[in-house]
């Protein structure tokens, strides 16, 4: 059970970081500067929530753990986040699927599947060297 809860909180963390950044890049930057310069200015940003959100939850929540628990924890909250993302463009956005998984950006998009492959290991990167192991 903890591999749920902390991959939920996780989740939760960025996705609400990502509904903040995403207020301000979709009506203030897009218009400005285009949605690839747009969506580049602010990965760093989330790529910085994840940072944060995955510390928090590996030693909150996954304190001790081995990697195989919290690489379980992160390729959770990973499906939880493309799961909220075919959400949001099919629901809220009306987009067709098609457009959801092929329609990015060429390079916003390359940088996003790469953050995205991040999330998913940062939970078992961070907690490197967390687990109490026997000394014989």
């Amino acid at each position: 059970m903890p591999i749920l809860r902390a991959a939920a909180t996780y989740f939760a963390l960025v996705f609400a970081a990502g509904v903040v950044l995403g207020a301000v890049r979709v009506p203030l930057l897009v218009p400005r500067l285009g949605e690839r310069l747009a969506e580049l200015l602010e990965m760093p940003w989330m790529a910085l929530a994840m940072v944060l959100a995955a510390r928090l939850v590996v030693r909150r929540q996954l304190p001790g753990c081995g990697p195989l628990t919290r690489a379980a924890a992160g390729a959770l909250a990973l499906a939880f986040m493309v799961a909220a993302e075919l959400a949001v463009g099919l629901v809220l956005r009306q987009l067709p699927l098609r457009e959801i998984l092929i329609g990015r950006d060429p390079v916003s998009g390359a940088v996003y599947l790469a953050l995205l492959l991040l999330y998913a290991l940062l939970p078992l990167l961070l907690g490197r060297g967390s687990t109490t192991t026997a000394v014989p």
